[in-house]
């Protein structure tokens, strides 16, 4: 009988829910702005390179 009463309150508890959806909303936040500062990195490569290039030829 106390082990359905701790399971049943285990259940009711939401602190671990609240906790992992935090979690899943950081790590979606992370993974986005990864993928915008990587394209972001190779587009200003390009633009130093370029620059570079110029430089050097004139």
């Amino acid at each position: 009988m106390q082990l359905l009463q701790s399971i049943k309150g285990f259940v009711r508890e939401e602190d671990g829910v609240t906790a992992i959806e935090y979690a899943l909303v950081a790590s979606l936040i992370a993974l986005a702005a990864t993928v915008a500062m990587s394209g972001l990195g190779t587009k200003l490569g390009q633009f130093f390179t370029a620059i570079g290039n110029k430089l050097v030829t004139t």
